[in-house]
């Protein structure tokens, strides 16, 4: 599978240290403990820093390889949170409705397709607790680039996919970090809860 390949080297957002666009939201105290949900959580940083800030923490991935190493930088650094294989497009497989107080994204629907989007929308939306928060780390539509992936992600195109099922916060200018242009990369913050 393509993001088990991935992970058998250093892919360019394994940077080995949270996003510090949610490192930003923790600190501000957007995100309070409860029960949190890391989708697409790779070698786990971000979950780590939900599990630290004292949040009951869970990440989810697709790749095997992610979720392996993830188990094993939480053991490592004595934290406790619960690593899962498996597919954000059926997390109702996985976890009960209204589970979560919190669900974050970093980079993940940026890879979703047409398609893909409601459906992601829906299960994130599923879930969450009634009036709970999602915060997703997305590439802009204003970061330069020649590649077509990940793709570029509009304003709208984040409004019209959210605000159907979520009452949308805040959409501001952010940073992707990444270890090809550490802290330049440009990107989308969302904020919103479950309507």
């Amino acid at each position: 599978m393509f993001w088990d390949e991935v992970y058998k080297g250093t892919p360019p957002w394994d940077i080995g240290h949270p996003q510090p666009a949610f490192q930003a939201v923790i600190q501000n105290g957007e995100i309070k403990p409860g029960r949190a949900l890391d989708i697409g959580c790779g070698r786990g940083e971000n979950a780590i820093m939900l599990a630290m800030n004292g949040c009951d923490a869970v990440g989810m991935d697709l790749a095997e390889d992610a979720i392996s190493g993830a188990k094993a930088k939480a053991i490592e650094r004595h934290v406790k949170v619960n690593f899962a294989v498996g597919n954000v497009l059926q997390m109702d497989r996985l976890f009960e409705e209204g589970e979560f107080d919190v669900v974050i994204d970093s980079g993940l629907f940026h890879v979703m397709t047409d398609e893909e989007r409601p459906v992601f929308a829906r299960q994130v939306h599923r879930v969450l607790k009634e009036g709970g928060k999602y915060f997703m780390l997305c590439f802009s539509d204003k970061e330069p680039g020649e590649y077509e992936l990940p793709r570029r992600v509009s304003k709208a195109e984040i409004e019209s996919t959210f605000s159907p099922l979520f009452n949308i916060i805040y959409i501001k200018n952010s940073v992707f970090d990444s270890l090809l242009n550490p802290s330049s990369r440009k990107a989308y913050l969302l904020s919103a809860t479950r309507s």
